[in-house]
């Protein structure tokens, strides 16, 4: 039994206990294969469960023509702890299982490359079926794929290949997965799925619709439904809503969206109003902030002041190869457009929580650097398809987008059990947070009358949810207008790297302009941050030769009660917290130190990995 142990700064252990302990204990029984005890299995003061709610399958036209074979029920098994093979033959397993899964497979040609791979079905004899299963080598894979890109995108005036007979079929497929493997209280599986919108040119607007519980449409809604505007899909979950039917949507990859997501305005250049803010935030409660494809937390463009902004970026937009505009691209400045309209309009369609997914399409998400599997099959395997090993032939590095993608990402909830109809309120609720793999627990609260006092008691978790309020929710000034005190606690993985420290992200407008700063609450050698706000060098480093890390500061848990020194009680503002690990190597790096190579001079040779609450607005 590993200890839960106290460290950073002054709050009680006692409190430790309470945040932490119960769910390090559950862990430690669930990777020895016990039951959890009858306690941890509901309680009032919420869970930490982890999960992937973006997994495709080869039921996604995409993850077929990568080579995918592997189905939901794999999913399923993979993320139970059961090894599963790659398309290249490799192993992948996780460390310890997941607690709760969605398979999110591509709405457009849902299971039809499967049919087509048949030569004596109906779309077998297709010419693009033909050249399926011609494909032996990447590029005929990535032909193929560019080759069904304006069929998937309903560029086409006539489709002769789309047969919704087989669509519905692998959706019945999915769904009856799903129920073969839910396990309420051990492992929970949620039905969803990929829809795939974009903008003009191609730029990302995909979404993830995850559904409530088994009571589903009998097709998804399609990007060829939508014509191609997310706000069709809106559209569509209000009307099922109305039939009972209940679903969240989650965008993914703002950062590739060429500033389309997270736009001022609706898909007709139309200013937003009170009912479309209220529709968007009815239906798309969260965003995944980071997943295999990069993280879109925020940009250096964005936030010069940031010494951690320049992390997983991708500068290029997904559907196509120009440069992605940050402008609208990321969270943290859609957070403070949101604020902006706020004040002006009284209108904030931005107010999301935060989440980590995979987005693997090998039907099993790699979530650590270490041992990583890239994303697309066959296509990025080998380290010399993906940049981190020189080419043998050329002596030179590949330059695809995959050499800027990593081991991302996965969801963290607080829920009362591990269930659907208590994972999916908390997603509802947006408390939520994401991380960039390891299993690090995020708690964050804000309220008035949190102090050394009130979390003396043996009842202080309850309290906090009782005199303040969790991530995702909203603190209305009192009347008072008293500065209020958050309580902010992070845990390690106890598999990964310690922590390094814990921050508090806080973004307001002033005199119509917007601004943003980051603090230092807690520090992994216990130091109180100066003036600058900034913790000390820890002195945590890696040997790039071995991947080893060498002596420094860390922490098992970081914890703080903090208080906004530049607090003004008449300010609208958000606050979210994100924590950083020490430094380890970055998957490339593994990759060259397993090859006997030097780490590609072009790519980050560590990371901090990461992760992020969802937010707490202020409201005055």
């Amino acid at each position: 039994m590993t200890r839960c142990a106290r460290s950073g700064v002054w709050l009680t252990a006692l409190l430790l206990v309470a945040l932490g302990c119960a769910d390090e204990r559950a862990e430690v029984r669930a990777r020895a294969g016990e039951e959890a005890a009858p306690s941890e299995q509901r309680s009032s003061t919420r869970n930490a469960y982890f999960g992937d709610l973006h997994v495709h399958t080869k039921y996604s036209f995409d993850a077929y023509i990568y080579g995918t074979r592997n189905d939901p029920d794999d999913a399923y098994r993979f993320a139970r702890g059961e090894a599963l093979t790659h398309p290249a033959g490799i192993e992948m397993r996780l460390k310890a299982p997941l607690d709760f899964l969605a398979v999110a497979d591509h709405a457009t040609y849902l299971g039809m490359f499967e049919q087509m791979d048949n030569p004596d079905s109906d779309v077998g004899r297709h010419p693009l079926s033909i050249a399926l299963r011609s494909a032996e080598t990447p590029d005929d894979r990535t032909a193929v794929f560019r080759e069904v890109m304006p069929r998937q995108r309903g560029y086409v005036d006539s489709d002769d290949l789309l047969d919704l007979g087989i669509v519905a079929s692998a959706w019945r497929e999915i769904i009856a997965a799903a129920e073969r493997h839910n396990d309420p209280g051990t492992f929970t599986t949620l039905i969803a799925y990929e829809f795939t919108a974009s903008g003009p040119t191609g730029e990302n607007l995909h979404r993830n619709v995850i559904f409530r519980d088994s009571n589903v449409p009998s097709i998804p809604f399609s990007r060829i439904d939508a014509r191609n505007n997310p706000e069709k899909l809106w559209d569509w979950m209000d009307r099922q809503r109305e039939q009972g039917i209940e679903s969240l949507a989650i965008p993914h990859n703002s950062n590739g969206s060429d500033g389309w997501m997270f736009r001022l305005t609706d898909r007709e250049g139309n200013a937003l109003d009170q009912v479309g803010a209220e529709q968007r935030m009815r239906n798309e409660p969260l965003v995944e902030v980071t997943q295999v494809k990069g993280t879109s937390d925020t940009h250096p463009l964005l936030s010069p002041n940031d010494e951690w902004a320049d992390f997983g970026i991708i500068e290029g937009t997904i559907g196509n190869d120009s440069r992605s505009r940050p402008q609208g691209s990321y969270v943290r400045d859609a957070y403070l457009n949101g604020l902006a309209m706020e004040e002006e309009q009284g209108v904030n369609p931005f107010r999301f929580g935060l989440i980590g997914s995979s987005d693997t399409h090998n039907a099993a998400g790699s979530f650590r650097e270490e041992d990583y599997w890239s994303k697309a099959g066959l296509l990025d395997i080998e380290p010399e398809q993906r940049g981190s090993v020189p080419r043998a032939e050329t002596g030179e590095y590949g330059d695809g987008s995959s050499q800027y993608w990593g081991a991302s990402g996965l969801a963290g909830v607080w829920a009362e059990s591990n269930t659907r109809e208590d994972i999916f309120r908390a997603l509802q609720r947006k408390e939520t947070f994401g991380t960039t793999g390891p299993r690090m627990r995020v708690r964050f609260f804000a309220g008035y009358d949190l102090d050394e006092t009130t979390l003396a008691g043996s009842d202080r978790l309850t309290r906090a949810y009782a005199d303040g309020v969790p991530m995702g929710g909203d603190l209305i000034a009192d009347g008072e207008q008293r500065a209020p005190r958050f309580l902010l606690w992070a845990t390690r993985d106890p598999t990964a790297a310690p922590l390094a420290r814990l921050q508090v992200i806080k973004g307001w407008t002033a005199d119509g302009a917007k601004q943003e700063r980051v603090y230092d609450a807690a520090c992994s050698d216990g130091s109180i941050p100066d003036d600058t706000h900034r913790c000390p060098d820890n002195g945590a480093r890696v040997d790039l030769s071995t991947c080893a890390t060498t002596e420094g500061g860390g922490a098992s848990e970081l914890e703080a009660l903090w208080q906004d020194p530049d607090f003004d009680p008449g300010q609208r503002a958000f606050y979210y917290v994100r924590v950083l690990q020490n430094p380890t190597c970055r998957w490339s790096t593994w990759d060259a130190t397993r090859a006997g190579t030097p780490p590609n001079p072009g790519l980050p040779p560590t990371i901090q990995e990461r992760a992020w609450s969802s937010p707490i607005w202020y409201v005055p």
